[in-house]
């Protein structure tokens, strides 16, 4: 894996400006959500997105407010409790957690909702998602932006078989949403390429979630250059697209779990570095080889 460059965190340029780097709360964990909210306001993080989970206070909109007051570091984006972790929280019925993270969303002031597809086995939930999804969107105020996923792989590195665990599918492109949240890991994971299906999902990317990745069975959450995507690409082709006019976001979500604090705040201090870097400059991604959209797996020339 290539190191990652620990570089200062540099001024807010044009480019970046227009486009908010906010900070997981999944990225502290298991830290608490004030943890987060402190970390943001220290490295200078545009915002804050609360994954919806245990923790009594990412589902309380007056505790968060409060966070948001003290802090002065303002809720992007409300992640729906929709993990399997997360099974009991908001309630068992999944369009009521998904319509619970709305309300929580317009009470801070927060313009997404990022949810995953439906597990397999959530039949009544999974036929009427696409349709539910967009008759909630179009109600106003809050964008849905569905996340890309990825097929469950064994651990046997000599086995060829996928599991299809979503439904209709882990990939939203051409699935008709009017708004998307593609994480970088989860392409990754699913052997396909970032940059590609960023392209491939076109205007209707609203939201990034800024971590890296490689093939196989593990959804990692590196830190962007410890992978193999293009994480640098992607950052430039938002700049390219307009992708902050349009008000979409950008996330750092990663995996600091077994790290120190200072390890931590190292590490989150990198990647805000590296989204700044990237979003300020000026990237030129003709060059990079990436196969038609219609393509489902987004591969490029690295196989």
């Amino acid at each position: 894996m290539r190191p990652v460059v620990h570089a200062p965190v540099s001024p807010v340029g044009a480019a970046a400006a227009s486009i908010q780097v906010g900070l997981s709360t999944s990225s502290v964990y298991p830290g608490e959500v004030e943890d987060t909210f402190a970390l943001a306001a220290q490295l200078g993080y545009d915002g804050v997105e609360v994954m919806v989970w245990a923790e009594r206070a990412t589902q309380d909109a007056e505790a968060l407010s409060a966070l948001v007051r003290r802090y002065g570091v303002p809720v992007l984006a409300v992640h729906a409790p929709t993990l399997l972790l997360t099974r009991a929280v908001f309630g068992a019925d999944p369009w009521g957690k998904v319509d619970r993270s709305i309300e929580l969303a317009r009470a801070l002031g927060a313009s997404n909702v990022v949810l995953h597809p439906p597990f397999f086995w959530q039949t009544r939930y999974a036929r009427s998602f696409v349709a539910g999804v967009a008759q909630r969107e179009s109600a106003g105020g809050v964008h849905l932006c569905v996340e890309n996923m990825f097929t469950w792989r064994p651990r046997n590195a000599h086995s060829t078989r996928d599991f299809q665990a979503y439904f209709p599918t882990w990939d939203p492109v051409g699935q008709g949403y009017r708004s998307v949240t593609l994480d970088i890991s989860h392409a990754a994971t699913s052997g396909s390429d970032a940059l590609a299906m960023a392209r491939a999902l076109g205007p209707t990317l609203r939201h990034v979630h800024l971590t890296d990745g490689v093939p196989g069975f593990r959804d990692d959450h590196l830190l962007p250059g410890q992978g193999d995507q293009d994480c640098a690409g992607v950052l430039r082709h938002l700049v390219d697209t307009g992708f902050g006019a349009a008000g979409g976001q950008v996330v750092v979500e990663v995996n600091t779990r077994t790290m120190s604090a200072d390890q931590r705040r190292e590490g989150l201090a990198s990647a805000l570095a590296f989204a700044r870097e990237h979003l300020e400059g000026e990237g030129d991604t003709a060059a990079v080889r990436v196969p038609a959209p219609t393509r489902r797996r987004y591969r490029d020339a690295r196989g």
